[in-house]
């Protein structure tokens, strides 16, 4: 009976069933997706470091290093499995050129290392430890996804050639927010070109606890050895991994989350609509003495029957599309090792949309109880309680043409009515803004102040290298000089031990300068004024426990500086683990210098970058937006492409929703829309009234939209951006598309699906529907 019951009323009712199982359809698809992205990202990012071993702990350090000290420590500290030293030669990007292109525009320090003995290894495409022979060089597979290089290319460092024979996988380096990039020689080469570059080391720990990361990096400080570098450590490598295909994965499980409360929306539609459509008919059948179970049971199996085959189509859908989503996770990472429970997991978040669809009709189902069927069987359709508007009259209307006053009138009259329509439209603009939003936000040139980095127009690094106080003071005599300048600064970073509140040590890297000429975002507080204050990043903040006004305590020859926390601020440079303060200090060895650049006259940067650059080779010279586009470049591609299909999804979800809610409207009313008729209203007219009503609702839904995307949207982008050490986060918003074109594009969509909607409404005949 139930099988002939839901086969007669989806031949009934053909686009109310599609268009209900689209939306089940879409969001099985986007649930199913969100889980099985989620589950390959974390699988693909352990199983490419446990492929690698990579380090739990690992200093960089340039300069003099003592290795024999370093490995008694290792020896001696009962936490240490294994430990290893590995050279990183860092080249200038001038002297590197592949196929007749140099890197001297890359922002990367680029480098050449040998294959690790014991762990932290390089890896091939198919996730195999690299052999490579002489007169071979692997290359990091980023410069194959930009087109950088190929395979059988030709790689020359100042005359010396290689041939590409592959590219590479490496846990520690992969991402393109690791500011260090790693190519791989053999033994014999490295030696012909070590003279060519300044030697790094990579001085690496592989511990028997990864929990006590904390307690041995107190204890490696403590013991005074070599940290002229930034630290890095297991967590931090895979948090650096995850977070460019994570911001992508964390808008579609955004979106997924809207999607699915659209579709029981949608859901909730349809069932109006049909209990309109059958309202007479119900009527009968309670006259009849059916129960109110027997009732639901039959509209119940009918949106199970929906809910099951969108479900499997929204299954097999998420199969289609996985390959493409998951192709940038495979590239850098490799295949997880966690398909089945991707897969498993993918199944689990679509049965579990499934029966919240079928608790959810059930819950609608409930008005069958309030349904008269006396009054069924009189008036074919619910009689509504007509509240509201009785100041909005047509005698006093003077701004609007009639029709569209009637339509208001009746959005005025009818709220509750079209409560699930507003609703469903502020959340298609909010699905619109947020994305495009987060898209604007990170590629603006503005996003460097969430990095820890002043908004400027061109950065020099100075690192790496011999005599860097005397380049240094060249290269700022030169800027005094250059009356394109409007102002630039000049930070310094040097390392201070500093004193924990058990009495152990902590090695603190502070950046020494005017912190006022080039501001961060700060979350809390303000800049360092004064010699007695500091500003820790949100990570170094939430390690030691400390907020504004707390004291923090150094160390440096035996003499104790007390300063007093003056802000916390956003940084993801670094290892996330940076300071700021403005005391001089001369006892201590600068490991870097970053002289930040504001020209008068923005139309020179380029030109001006590049005079610099060649001017002074030993220094790193960045357009600022160069310096974003290789930083964040793939993370902002990807939030491109959620954009982009957010907007499609939204679109597509305003379209359907219309039709479905003008499908219910004419139902309901019938007998107005005969009555109109009577008095000489044209379908043209009748027409006119509902796009009145869809329109009005649209800009509503707008306003209401774009505040809550600016507002609740922020918050949650922020919440994303802030589990990557950014602690504070506001929106670069693009008016001309968040508050023109997203509008429009929403208002065509509601205009056109409202002229398909009311087609019907030129079938409705005077004497069939006013004859009771």
């Amino acid at each position: 009976m139930y099988y002939r019951i839901i086969r007669n009323d989806i031949l009934k009712s053909k686009l109310i069933t599609f268009t209900t199982m689209i939306f089940v359809t879409v969001a099985a698809a986007l649930v199913a997706l969100s889980a099985i992205l989620v589950v390959n990202l974390s699988g693909a990012i352990d199983t490419l470091m446990k492929q690698a071993k990579t380090p739990h702990f690992m200093q960089m350090h340039s300069g003099d290093i003592d290795t024999e000290r370093l490995a008694n420590f290792a020896d001696q500290n009962s936490q240490v499995d294994e430990f290893q030293v590995n050279e990183f030669l860092n080249v200038d990007g001038a002297k590197i050129v592949i196929e007749g292109t140099s890197l001297a525009n890359n922002i990367q320090d680029n480098g050449f290392s040998t294959q690790s003995e014991k762990f932290d290894y390089l890896l091939d495409l198919g996730g195999e430890v690299i052999t490579v022979l002489d007169g071979e060089i692997y290359v990091p597979v980023g410069y194959m996804k930009d087109g950088t290089a190929k395979v059988g290319d030709t790689l020359v460092i100042d005359r010396k050639k290689f041939t590409v024979a592959g590219f590479l996988r490496d846990s520690q380096m992969n991402s393109l927010l690791a500011s260090s990039k790693r190519f791989l020689v053999s033994e014999n080469d490295y030696a012909a070109i070590k003279d060519f570059g300044n030697t790094e080391y990579l001085i690496e720990f592989r511990l028997k606890d990864l929990s006590a990361i904390s307690t041995f990096e107190a204890a490696y400080t403590s013991a005074g050895l070599e940290a002229n570098g930034p630290t890095i450590t297991y967590p931090l490598f895979k948090m650096l991994n995850a977070i460019s295909d994570g911001l992508m994965i964390a808008v579609i499980l955004l979106l997924s989350a809207l999607v699915v409360a659209i579709a029981l929306m949608c859901i909730r539609f349809t069932l109006l609509a049909k209990i309109e459509d059958d309202y007479r008919e119900i009527g009968v059948m309670k006259a009849m003495g059916l129960r109110v179970s027997d009732l639901k049971k039959i509209y119940l199996v009918k949106y199970a029957a929906i809910a099951a085959v969108g479900s499997i189509f929204g299954l097999g859908l998420s199969l289609v599309f996985r390959g493409m989503l998951l192709e940038n996770i495979r590239l850098y990472m490799g295949e997880s090792d966690h398909y089945f429970s991707a897969f498993l997991c993918g199944i689990i978040g679509i049965l579990f949309m499934f029966f919240a669809i079928i608790l959810y009709v059930n819950g609608v189902l409930r008005r069958f109880r309030k349904i008269s069927a006396t009054e069924a069987i009189h008036f074919g359709t619910s009689q509504e309680k007509t509240l509201g508007a009785k100041r909005f009259t047509l005698s006093d209307n003077r701004l609007f043409n009639i029709n569209i006053f009637l339509g208001i009138k009746d959005v005025l009259t009818r709220k509750k009515l079209y409560v699930t329509m507003l609703v469903v439209l502020m959340i298609s603009i909010f699905i619109i803004i947020v994305p495009q939003n987060l898209y604007n936000t990170i590629s603006s040139k503005s996003f460097t102040t969430y990095m820890g980095i002043g908004n400027s127009d061109m950065r020099i690094d100075i690192q790496q290298t011999d005599h860097m106080s005397k380049k240094a003071e060249e290269i700022i005599n030169t800027m005094s000089n250059d009356h394109a300048i409007s102002k630039y600064a000049v930070l310094t970073t040097k390392p201070f031990n500093m004193r924990l509140e058990d009495g152990t040590k902590e090695r603190l890297k502070i950046e020494l300068g005017d912190h006022s000429k080039f501001p961060v975002d700060y979350s809390e507080g303000a800049a360092p004024a004064s010699k007695d204050e500091i500003a820790l990043s949100a990570m170094n903040a939430d390690e030691l426990n400390k907020k504004v006004g707390d004291i923090i305590t150094l160390e440096n020859k035996g003499e104790e500086r007390n300063l007093t926390v003056s802000g916390i601020y956003s940084d993801i440079t670094n290892g996330g683990k940076t300071a700021k303060a403005v005391f001089t200090d001369n006892s201590v060895d600068i490991m870097w210098y970053v002289i930040s650049v504001e020209f008068s006259d923005p139309s020179l940067i380029g030109n001006k970058v590049s005079e610099y650059a060649d001017r002074f080779d030993y220094a790193k010279v960045s357009d600022i937006d160069e310096y974003i586009e290789q930083t964040y470049g793939s993370t902002i591609d990807s939030i491109r492409k959620a954009s982009f299909a957010s907007i499609v999804v939204a679109l597509m979800i305003t379209v359907l929703v219309t039709l479905l809610f003008m499908k219910m409207l004419l139902a309901k009313d019938r007998y107005s829309i005969a009555v109109m008729k009577s008095f000489g209203f044209t379908n043209f007219d009748i027409t006119v009234q509902y796009i009145a009503r869809s329109v009005f609702i649209l800009l509503v839904g707008v306003v209401f939209g774009t505040l809550l995307a600016n507002t609740l949207g922020e918050m949650l982008a922020g919440a994303v951006i802030s589990s990557f050490g950014a602690s504070t986060f506001k929106f670069v918003v693009d008016p001309l598309s968040a508050y023109l074109l997203s509008p429009l594009m929403m208002i065509c969509s509601v205009i056109i699906a409202t002229i398909i909607g009311t087609l019907g409404a030129g079938q409705i005949k005077i004497a069939q529907n006013m004859k009771e």
